[in-house]
C-alpha cells in the first residue's frame, strides 16, 4: 500500500489504484529515508467525479457541487467533458488533446461564447492541425451534434487570435492517400503537381486541393474522385473542379 496500489501477492497484478490507507500514518524519521503510508494525490475540483458505487447521496452532493461552481468553471467543466468525449470517439492523438486543453484555457473567453459541443469540436479541429496531425472536420462532426456553421465560426475566431500553424501540404496528401488507398507512386506524382501550383494554393482549402492533385495524378481514375471527396469532407464536383484548375 506504499504506492497506493493493491497488488496480487501471487502474480503481481495491480488490482486497484489510488487506494487510500485509512489506518494510522506511520513515518520513518530517519535522515536518509522517509516514507508515507500512501502517496499524496492532488485533485482539481473541476476534475472530481462520482462513481456509481459511491451511492445516490454522493451523486446528489456532486450535482449540488456542480451547480455551486462559478459560471466560468461550470462552462469549463462542460467543454472539457465534451473534449474528452470527442477525443475518444475520433481517436485524436494525445498531443492534439493536450493542445486542445491549452487552447481552451488560453482563449476561454472566446470559447465560452459558443455552445460546449461546437466549442469542443472547433477547438479539437484547430488543435489537431496545430499538433501536425490535420483531420477533416467531418471526422469530429460525426462524434457530436454540434452545428457545422457554429463550429466553423468558432474555429475562424480561434485562428484569428492564435497564430495558425501552417501544416505542410504533404501531410494532407498522406492522410487522403491512406484513406482512399491511393498507391505511393500516385501520391508522389500529386506532390509534384502541387509543387508546380504553389501560387494557386495560397489561401485555399488544403483538403480539396490535395484531393484534386491525387485525382489528377491518377489520370482521372473513375470513381476515385468520390472516394477522395469523402475522405476530404468535400464533394466529388468540387474535387473535379479544382483538378481542372491545376497545371499537370
Amino acid at each position: 500500500m506504499q504506492r497506493g496500489e493493491l497488488v496480487c501477492t501471487e502474480c503481481g497484478l495491480v488490482v486497484a489504484e489510488s487506494e487510500v490507507d485509512t489506518g494510522p500514518e506511520w513515518r520513518f524519521c530517519d535522515r536518509e529515508k522517509k516514507e508515507r503510508a500512501a502517496p499524496l494525490k492532488l485533485a482539481v475540483k473541476t476534475d472530481m467525479a462520482v462513481r456509481p458505487e459511491h451511492g445516490e447521496r454522493w451523486r446528489m452532493l456532486a450535482q449540488m457541487h456542480k451547480r455551486a461552481l462559478h459560471r466560468r468553471e461550470w462552462k469549463l467543466v462542460e467543454v472539457r467533458e465534451e473534449l474528452r468525449r470527442v477525443k475518444e470517439c475520433a481517436g485524436v492523438t494525445q498531443a492534439a488533446a493536450e493542445e486542445a486543453e491549452a487552447l481552451v484555457k488560453k482563449h476561454f473567453s472566446l470559447v465560452a461564447e459558443f455552445p460546449p459541443e461546437a466549442a469542443a469540436v472547433a477547438v479539437m479541429w484547430v488543435a489537431a492541425r496545430a499538433a501536425g496531425a490535420p483531420r477533416p472536420l467531418k471526422d469530429f462532426l460525426m462524434c457530436s451534434k454540434a452545428d457545422k456553421r457554429r463550429v466553423r465560426k468558432a474555429a475562424w475566431r480561434l485562428n484569428g487570435v492564435k497564430k495558425p500553424h501552417k501544416t505542410p501540404i504533404e501531410e494532407y496528401v498522406k492522410v487522403l492517400a491512406a484513406r482512399a488507398r491511393v498507391p505511393t507512386s500516385t501520391a508522389k506524382a500529386a506532390l509534384e503537381i502541387l509543387e508546380r501550383n504553389k501560387r494557386r494554393l495560397a489561401g485555399k482549402n488544403p483538403w480539396v486541393w490535395a484531393a484534386a492533385a491525387l485525382y489528377l495524378a491518377s489520370r482521372l481514375k473513375p470513381g476515385l474522385s468520390k472516394a477522395l471527396a469523402e475522405a476530404a469532407g468535400s464533394n466529388p464536383m468540387t474535387v473535379r473542379s479544382a483538378a481542372r484548375k491545376l497545371r499537370a
